[in-house]
């Protein structure tokens, strides 16, 4: 609640606008009122100025209770404003320095009752705020808020003109191993693929009572070139950026043809993927070492919400980018909630409910509008910083980023310093290989690869045991491409210091010690 008592401490921001009103009641309240109905809310306050240093000073009201019989007049008029969203209580005369003003208190607008817009034209109409300011939206934000406001969530949609043919049953398949690994004796476990999809969620009844996929089930097991006829912008890109000599180290994206290019398949991806590239801390459950800490299922958790809250009508694709120090997820569409509320809990109102609904079945993601805060509350406790959302509403995109406090221990470099993996690896000084034995190169580059080296040789020696890995097991270690790292490999082979059985797929490089 704000507390006017002391004007000086307050600035206009994204919830609390000021306004003179020394004229009579503004007409650019109406902006302001529809701007916070639309986004997060806000305090409008009349009878106080924004000076030239940002500071509030009060100017005062003549008629207090004219503006206020004005107001109320105008915003129950519904060819004037489209929707009242308040009661008396949201609007009061308070006193300050002797002077009256009025205080008008704005909620956020449920996702149903938006857009919330003056006059009769929601296209000419509708506003939401940015930063200090009021805009007015574009069609296509218009659009995706009119998408939110219906009952049944998008991907409830029967796609008609399409069949089974779309889907990929590979997929299909491996989504049913994993439900019966997660859910053993699952009353559907039996029936027929397009049983199962019907039972899912991922077919549904057309107008003439024929099956047909829903775009739950089309973004779920479809492949990617069915995909766009329903979603021309449909995009799903990861990228690895530990390098910054290179724009990505790695990169898995939808549309190369080589793979299905849907949300199922791309989750179990880019899962393994950001998995074996977190901090695993030596912690014991009897003899077994545990590999699934807190941050593991924070990222779990974060990654299904970014698949599950998408709109993947939007213009632009998904995006989640791993580099050495941060975690983005990056979606199309705008929250349907506000982000404090989504922040806080106990609200859960996804944006595909039916694909929420086929990650729960495999014991992935929260439902109970828990998701969010576990992972700040993770976040948290594991000292990895502050995570934050960002919202850009001319993009019509939010971003999540997941700092990393420990800043990736085996993947982080500085300059010409060796990468440092003493949280996880043990080695001598004697270990470290010389510079004058890497490939004959600059200077600095001899150094970046003697860092690469020298982290492929830790992590291969932490094994007493003698034990082998696959040149892809250690490309996933080390976060570099597959070509490297078998260039790395043949040169530690060369100069002795790895061993090496087998050809071409399966060899197996070890510590020669």
């Amino acid at each position: 609640m704000f507390d006017f008592t002391d004007i000086k401490n307050y600035k206009e921001n994204n919830r609390f606008e000021a306004k003179k009103a020394a004229g009579g009641l503004p007409q650019s309240i109406w902006q302001t009122y529809s701007a916070f109905a639309n986004t997060d809310g806000g305090i409008i306050l009349l009878g106080a100025e924004e000076t030239d240093d940002k500071t509030l000073t009060v100017t005062g009201l003549k008629n207090p209770d004219k503006l206020v019989a004005d107001f109320w007049n105008t915003i129950n008029n519904p060819q004037k404003v489209s929707l009242n969203l308040l009661d008396n209580t949201k609007v009061k005369i308070i006193e300050i320095d002797k002077k009256s003003l009025i205080t008008i208190e704005v909620p956020c607008a449920g996702r149903i009752d938006k857009p919330v817009f003056i006059g009769d034209n929601p296209l000419k109409g509708t506003f939401r705020r940015d930063g200090e300011g009021d805009y007015h939206c574009k069609e296509e934000e218009i659009n995706a808020i009119y998408r939110d406001k219906a009952v049944k969530t998008q991907d409830m949609l029967v796609l008609e003109n399409m069949d089974s043919g779309v889907f990929n049953y590979d997929t299909v398949k491996s989504y049913r191993s994993r439900l019966k690994l997660s859910r053993p004796d699952h009353v559907w476990e039996n029936l027929s693929d397009d049983e199962f999809l019907y039972k899912l969620g991922a077919a549904g009844l057309s107008g003439s009572r024929e099956r047909c996929p829903t775009a739950a089930g089309l973004l779920m097991f479809g492949n990617d070139y069915e995909i766009v006829r329903e979603y021309p912008h449909y995009f799903l890109d990861y990228q690895e950026q530990f390098d910054a000599d290179f724009r990505w180290t790695d990169r898995i994206y939808s549309s190369t043809g080589e793979w299905s290019g849907n949300i199922c398949d791309f989750y179990f991806k880019i899962i393994n993927r950001l998995s074996q590239t977190l901090k695993v801390p030596f912690v014991l459950s009897g003899d077994m070492r545990v590999e699934d800490t807190p941050v593991h299922k924070a990222v779990r958790e974060a990654l299904v919400n970014c698949l599950v809250n998408a709109d993947y009508y939007g213009r632009c694709g998904l995006v989640i980018k791993r580099k050495a120090d941060i975690i983005t997820f990056e979606n199309p569409g705008i929250f349907r909630l506000p982000v404090d509320l989504a922040i806080s809990g106990g609200v859960s109102d996804p944006r595909n409910s039916v694909i929420m609904k086929m990650f729960n079945l495999l014991n992935i993601g929260e439902r109970a509008g828990s998701g969010i805060p576990s992972i700040f509350s993770v976040w948290n406790k594991e000292n990895l910083g502050t995570p934050y959302y960002s919202e850009d509403a001319d993009c019509l995109r939010i971003k999540l980023t997941l700092p990393l406090g420990y800043a990736s221990d085996k993947l982080k470099t500085s300059g010409k310093q060796a990468i440092k993996t003493s949280d996880k690896l043990k080695t001598s000084d004697k270990q470290a290989i010389k510079t004058s034995d890497k490939l004959k190169t600059s200077d600095k580059q001899a150094i970046k690869t003697s860092d690469k080296l020298k982290l492929i040789l830790d992590f291969i020696e932490k094994e007493k045991n003698g034990k082998r890995f696959r040149a892809s097991e250690i490309a996933d270690y080390t976060g570099l491409s597959s070509a490297r790292t078998r260039v790395y490999l043949k040169e530690l082979v060369d100069s002795g210091k790895l061993s090496s059985e087998g050809t071409n797929k399966s060899k197996v490089y070890y510590s020669p010690d």
